[in-house]
């Protein structure tokens, strides 16, 4: 197999920092809160100072002075040696962190003026409360002038000192630490190393794909795949609500900005983040487990934004689509598989075996056709899937269901257990 191709993969490391490194972490992070809020309010005050509407002159709900400079990135981070004089706590904030911080506000902005190639915009950028700015990047490992070295099972940070790493799994060999990011959760602080993966193999060609499936997504089964497997769903925050309800419970009738509000605020992001991982956790073993079996995986393009405006939102966000599919294209791209991404309009309601359109609401979950076909409804919408991704590739059994196949199928489930 062929390794031309490299990509990008994050590992994430638990810290031991002691008592005193804790107070340091926290005092970058206020400080760069507050430079990012300072930075923020002078890109605001050029753009209010300097737009005017088109049926009015700026005159009239504008101050009247001299029109500030643009300010962008280049301009602030030169005004970086400044801030140093004027507040010399910022002499103690290793300076790439802080120019770190400039480029993240840097991105946004331009996420918010500059729409995409869909014409799509992100949100203006909001000033951070206290905490909200958690996390801050050594962009530079190992190199004679990194802000970060790791040696062993001991990250030594500039102007912090050395701090334990507790290593659940080893760095592979060959795999370049790009940049090292500091951020911390309700439980502790932790490190994610960028690291270049230069192992990737060459994705498959058309005529090496043996394996293809089709997968629809739903809140009743979690997936279903063209030939009749079925993983169910979790509901890992369904599970966890009725404990996070009395946590959540207990944490109102405490006094905002008292020790005890603050231990069961965390108490509350603990229970939050378990959830999270456990989520994650199942996402990972469902996509290895897809890209194990298959050499292309044809799935469908939601607007899950929109589904999650709906009664069912609650469900839609606990199964979370949209992170599983990213994970899974990630996961294909890491082993050379493909993936493709097809319209889902008339899947489950157009018949895969003589695509016959039989109209059906949600309630009613087995498709049962005039041409005598009677299969699961999510089975009949991965069948559906699979035929409009598969089309043109020199693989049999692509077209749906056959004549000799049996008229009442039911999916099987998947009794998944696949490690990472």
């Amino acid at each position: 197999m062929l390794y031309n191709s490299s990509m990008l993969l994050t590992y994430q490391f638990k810290l031991n920092p002691t008592p005193e490194q804790v107070v340091i972490l926290e005092s970058w992070g206020e400080l760069l809160r507050r430079h990012w809020n300072y930075a923020l309010g002078e890109r605001l005050n050029w753009l209010r100072r300097t737009r005017s509407q088109i049926d009015r002159c700026s005159l009239v709900s504008e101050p009247i002075g001299k029109i500030p400079d643009k300010a962008d990135y280049y301009t602030q981070a030169s005004n970086l040696k400044q801030t140093k004089e004027l507040f010399p706590d910022y002499k103690n904030i290793y300076a790439d962190c802080q120019q770190q911080n400039l480029m993240r506000l840097d991105k946004a902005w331009k996420r918010w003026l500059t729409p995409d190639k869909k014409g799509k915009r992100g949100g203006r950028p909001r000033f951070k409360k206290r905490g909200d700015i958690s996390s801050f990047t050594f962009p530079r490992v190992n190199s004679p002038k990194a802000g970060a070295h790791l040696t062993g099972n001991i990250l030594k940070l500039s102007k912090i000192g050395e701090i334990e790493v507790i290593l659940h799994r080893p760095i592979p060999d060959g795999f370049e630490i790009k940049q090292a990011t500091i951020l911390v959760k309700a439980d502790g602080w932790y490190c994610s190393f960028s690291l270049e993966d230069k192992t990737v193999p060459d994705t498959l060609s058309i005529d090496e794909i043996t394996t293809v499936t089709g997968i629809d997504v739903g809140l009743e089964k979690f997936l279903t795949t063209a030939d009749g497997q079925s993983i169910e769903v979790p509901q890992y925050y369904r599970s966890s609500q009725s404990k996070l309800a009395r946590q959540q419970r207990k944490l109102a009738r405490k006094v905002k900005g008292s020790n005890n509000h603050s231990k069961q605020s965390n108490k509350v992001a603990k229970l939050h983040l378990h959830v999270a991982r456990q989520r994650k956790e199942f996402h990972y073993h469902v996509a290895h487990w897809l890209v194990n079996s298959y050499d292309l995986i044809v799935f469908e393009t939601l607007n899950i934004r929109g589904l999650a405006r709906t009664r069912l939102a609650k469900s839609i966000l606990d199964v979370a689509w949209g992170t599983f599919l990213e994970i899974m294209q990630a996961v294909a791209v890491k082993r050379g598989k493909l993936t493709l991404g097809v319209d889902p309009r008339g899947t489950s309601i157009n018949c895969s075996s003589c695509g016959e359109r039989v109209e059906k609401t949600m309630a009613v979950r087995v498709h049962s056709c005039s041409c005598g076909l009677v299969i699961d409804r999510d089975w009949n919408a991965a069948l559906n899937l699979l035929k409009r991704g598969s089309v043109g590739l020199p693989i049999p059994g692509c077209g749906g269901l056959g004549d000799t196949q049996p008229t009442k199928q039911q999916v099987s489930f998947v009794n998944l257990r696949c490690s990472r």
